[in-house]
């Protein structure tokens, strides 16, 4: 399927591919690994026919269709549904033909092949894909304008797995998913009979999903056979094997180097001395084994607290005075804890999070924290709350003032910033880096509970292990939300299942709840079996007549969308320009004006996103 040889790729001066060669046969599951910034997306975007190459080649099979998921999420006023229907183009385009054909020859070519790729069972694929990831009906037929960025992009990973190409690409396909979207498409690429080639952190999925894992580094492809478990033990294993031949090389060098220098000065041995001189010049050295330090975590201990850390007594949490997310909700958090929210999107584990972290204010009820209780809260988007023209070190020393300066640096290499990354530019940061600094932030006052949202979205695999095993060493409580099927094995004894307005202790382990969520799967497959025509019918119907009653609420929704992207492209344009070097030579005025309407922008992005929050929440009460 997929052919590459000799391939050499420089971009900005840099190579990032040099003499790279791998084949993929047809029909075969591939995991890309790399660390970040190896170039993995880059290579896909080859593979892809969108980026020339500067030597060697790569081949696609002739005439396969290649499938990547869209960087643009999909909007506009069609819904979910068609959206996604629409991304099979030969059977839209039979379709289109069919109605105008006139010829019945040529009509008759096209109903056949409509039934060859199976065009009347598309829309209950297409419904089979949207459903497992996450959208019910009354979402599929929802226009797309109407959802966040995230759910429309998991609306274009649908879109790609429903076009059902030859090969399919897919880079980091669960990032825009909850913990049971991830588990849906872990079962779903199983059973894909295509050619799939995927770049992932998730270390469950590649053990899983695909049989063979290739590995980049120092612009070089190695293929390796078994998922990514085999392929670590492989890999560690050639990597001891070269140390030690490595090891022995040198002392036989060195053995050598001896002789030569001790009979090169006698007669009598210097033919052989000047034979050993040329055995070294042809020894070709084994490359020194040198990997990358992974990136550290270090949790600074709390002091001990009396139990418990937080109890909630029928606690109703919400955005809205009618509106509540979470009601009549008790529970109690010690410092020995260690828990996992799991639950469908849109269920609260966020809004709990927040409640628990002390962002969000309850509705009713009480919560109840220990005297002196210190919270550390990790949520991705405070990334974009971090000054782009400052440094990891002068963020901890903003919120730090009184430390010294061994101390502020001995704090931000716990988290993998050491010198030559502590005055970096926020700016030039990775998104790992960015993450490892919310870390770093959120733990200044080593807090007694962490309260870390979907933590690991930008880490690759070997920092995702890393955060496990100091959150295991960590001696305060833990709550995690997260899509990482691993981290939440490594890392939680329980698991908390928010659902239904409520939250409670699930009873079983992470393979207990895939069970019971296959389990529900297959029940509603059963129902929606038994639906006759009928019924589905007038179910169309009531969907129509409920998005009439809803213009109105729909057209505001719409609206704040449309403003949430206008701020965030202002943001975007503000934040660029604090980013330039030449502003702070300028006039300072200028940079003020800049961080004032920048922290206007930010309060105006807050208003907008509850107005848009409390549309979207009236629309699922209308519906």
């Amino acid at each position: 399927m997929l052919h590459v040889n000799d391939l050499v790729f420089r971009i900005g001066g840099r190579t990032l591919f040099d003499g790279a060669t791998v084949a993929v046969p047809d029909g075969h599951k591939a995991g890309l690994v790399g660390r970040n910034g190896a170039g993995k997306t880059t290579f896909f975007r080859i593979v892809a026919g969108e980026l020339p190459v500067d030597g060697g080649s790569v081949r696609v099979r002739r005439g396969a269709r290649i499938g990547t998921v869209a960087q643009e999420a999909p909007g506009g006023p069609a819904s979910l549904l068609d959206t996604v229907l629409a991304a099979d183009t030969e059977r839209a385009a039979l379709l289109d033909a069919a109605e105008t054909e006139t010829d019945g020859h040529r009509l008759a070519e096209i109903h056949t092949r409509l039934a060859d790729i199976d065009a009347h069972a598309a829309p209950s694929r297409a419904a089979t894909i949207l459903a497992g990831l996450g959208f019910d009906a009354e979402a599929q037929a929802r226009p797309c304008s109407s959802f966040s960025g995230g759910w429309r992009m998991r609306v274009a990973l649908a879109a790609a797995l429903f076009a059902r190409p030859d090969l399919l690409l897919l880079d980091e396909p669960t990032n825009h998913l909850d913990l049971e979207a991830a588990l849906w498409l872990e079962g779903y690429l199983t059973s894909w009979r295509g050619t799939l080639m995927v770049i992932s952190h998730d270390r469950d999925l590649l053990n899983r999903v695909v049989g063979e894992i290739i590995h980049l580094e120092d612009g070089r492809l190695t293929r390796y056979t078994g998922g990514y478990d085999r392929f670590e033990r492989t890999r560690r294993e050639r990597l001891e094997v070269q140390g030690r031949l490595r090891d022995r090389q040198i002392a036989e060098r060195k053995r050598i180097q001896a002789f030569v220098d001790r009979f090169r000065a006698k007669a009598t041995k210097a033919r052989q001395a000047q034979s050993r001189i040329k055995l070294l010049e042809r020894m070709e050295p084994v490359a020194a084994v040198i990997e990358e330090a992974t990136p550290s975590f270090a949790f600074p201990a709390p002091n001990t607290l009396p139990p418990p850390l937080v109890v909630l007594d029928r606690a109703k949490a919400g955005y809205g005075p009618e509106r509540p997310v979470l009601n009549d909700v008790s529970l109690r958090i010690d410092m020995d804890d260690r828990i996992a929210l799991i639950g469908a999107n849109g269920n609260g584990k966020s809004t709990l999070a927040k409640v628990l972290a002390g962002r969000l204010k309850l509705q009713d009820g009480t919560i109840t924290r220990a005297r002196g209780l210190r919270i550390g809260y990790f949520a991705q988007h405070q990334a974009d709350e971090l000054d782009l023209a400052a440094s990891p070190y002068d963020h901890v020393a903003r919120a730090r003032d009184a430390w010294p300066p061994a101390r502020i640096r001995a704090h931000l290499g716990g988290f993998g910033f050491g010198a030559d990354k502590a005055d970096n530019r926020v700016a030039t940061l990775s998104g790992g880096e960015k993450a490892r600094l919310l870390f770093a932030l959120m733990s200044l006052d080593a807090p007694h509970l962490l309260m870390l949202d979907e933590p690991v979205n930008h880490l690759d695999i070997d920092a995702r292990e890393a955060l496990a095993q100091a959150l295991n060493a960590y001696d305060g409580a833990v709550v995690l939300v997260s899509h990482d099927v691993h981290l939440v094995d490594a890392v939680c004894d329980r698991l908390w299942l928010v659902a239904d307005g409520g939250c409670a202790p699930f009873d079983g382990d992470l393979g207990d709840y895939r069970s019971l969520l296959l389990d529900e799967r297959r029940a509603t497959k059963r129902i929606d079996r038994a639906s006759n025509g009928g019924e589905r019918k007038q179910a169309r119907r009531d969907r129509a007549a409920a998005r009439a009653e809803t213009a109105a609420l729909r057209t505001a929704a719409r609206d704040a969308e449309r403003r949430l992207d206008a701020l965030h492209a202002d943001k975007h344009d503000i934040e660029t320009a604090l980013a330039d070097p030449a502003l702070y030579a300028g006039d300072p005025a200028r940079m003020t004006e800049l961080q004032r309407r920048l922290a206007e922008i930010g309060r105006a992005l807050d208003e907008t996103e509850q107005a848009w929050l409390a549309a979207h929440e009236a629309l699922e009460d209308a519906g």
